[in-house]
């Protein structure tokens, strides 16, 4: 059996390791001629840190990152807790596998340091995809066609695939942007930081938590907007553009986006929920089906989640069962990752209710579940295994 995965990020690197271990060979192609350190941080609830121990890449991971005891809810104007949630060795005792933050850089690399160099292709860029009854192809931009016999389709948010399979369908803006920053621990000492919290304010939320073993803090701040903003890792904020977003906020929130150096803009998209991912041979996976916005921290969760299915489906199948497989991978994955994009839609407008009764009634509704629950009531996700559900449906 042979596979092509189309995009080298988190979910395409997870796809490849998942697809390997079924004994299946990949070639995963990627555009951009070499690997950087780009973006930030990014948070690993246990139902994703499950599936990179199983493609012996936790120990890595979990080698770089930061072990946050508890998660912080707090108000914008004067920092006061609203309620708080367990995580490090309570939740990974309770889910079977930790919760971690790490710097995306890092998860990225221990996932490509897995991936064998010889299946790896660099500076390949991908300008169409097709398939018959027997094989799919991709046709590079050198004019190479390469020949499996299926493609899976990892091209992040703005997929070129997507709309090679389901016609035009353009990226949403979400009302939302975000500045992002990576501080030295050194720059924010003093300030009694949570290790992990979210700041909740009209119309805006301030996240912050250490990654690479608490050596770094990492800052997204985010704030609503009715124009759209550049959708881009290195787009640069104007110098004090965060401050006036953010004016007026707890003093603490404030030092740290005045002692951010560089600071990051970027705008917040998501893709529409699609009723199937797959077409024949050829399929999505991650970002290019699901794109959702960050507020419930499951964005790459879910793409390593499509990964651990999309092996288990293809295990022991014959090439002439890839489409039957591809739809069973489609089946066990698409609801659960639609219900997660609704899911975050709401909690990012609850997180941005103004002052007055409706804050007030959300955060006493918190505070009432944190009382009687260790846990985050997203967690009820975390505990089902990706690989539960194995019905031939």
């Amino acid at each position: 059996m042979r596979a092509i995965v189309v995009g080298a990020g988190i979910g395409g690197l997870a796809a490849a390791l998942s697809l390997r271990r079924a004994g299946v060979e990949v070639t995963l192609v990627e555009q951009t001629a070499r690997f950087t350190e780009v973006g930030a941080g990014i948070q690993l609830a246990p139902n994703a840190t499950r599936v990179l121990r199983r493609l012996d890449v936790l120990d890595a991971v979990a080698a770089q990152a930061a072990h946050p005891a508890h998660v912080s809810f707090r108000t914008w104007s004067d920092g006061s807790e609203i309620c708080r949630y367990a995580l490090g060795r309570e939740a990974e005792k309770a889910f079977g596998a930790p919760y971690l933050v790490v710097h995306r850089a890092d998860l990225h690399g221990a996932l490509a340091a897995a991936v064998s160099p010889g299946s790896l292709r660099l500076d390949t860029t991908v300008v169409a995809i097709g398939q018959d009854d027997e094989h799919a192809q991709v046709m590079t931009a050198t004019g190479e066609r390469l020949t499996a016999d299926l493609v899976v389709a990892a091209d992040g948010i703005r997929s070129a695939a997507r709309q090679w399979l389901f016609g035009k369908d353009e990226a949403v803006f979400s009302g939302t942007a975000a500045y992002r920053a990576l501080l030295p621990a050194g720059e924010v000492a003093g300030l009694g930081l949570p290790p992990l919290a979210a700041w909740l304010g009209p119309d805006r939320h301030f996240v912050h938590y250490w990654v690479r073993r608490g050596e770094l803090l990492n800052v997204v701040a985010v704030f609503s907007t009715g124009e759209p903003a550049q959708e881009s890792w290195t787009a640069r904020a104007e110098p004090g553009e965060q401050l006036r977003e953010f004016a007026e906020w707890d003093p603490r929130v404030l030092s740290v986006l005045e002692r951010a150096g560089q600071v990051y803009r970027y705008g917040i998209y998501t893709r529409t929920p699609l009723t199937r991912w797959n077409i024949g041979r050829v399929t999505l996976l991650g970002d290019s089906a699901h794109a959702m916005v960050p507020f419930q921290a499951q964005g790459a969760a879910q793409a390593i989640l499509d990964a651990a299915v999309l092996g288990d489906v293809l295990a022991g199948v014959t090439p002439a069962g890839v489409p039957d497989a591809l739809d069973r991978y489609v089946r066990r994955r698409l609801a659960g990752a639609t219900r997660m994009q609704a899911g975050s839609a709401r909690a990012g407008r609850d997180f941005h209710l103004p002052d007055g009764a409706a804050a007030q009634a959300r955060n006493a509704r918190m505070a009432a579940y944190a009382a009687t629950h260790r846990f985050m009531p997203q967690a009820t996700a975390w505990r089902a295994d990706a690989l539960d559900d194995r019905s031939p449906r």
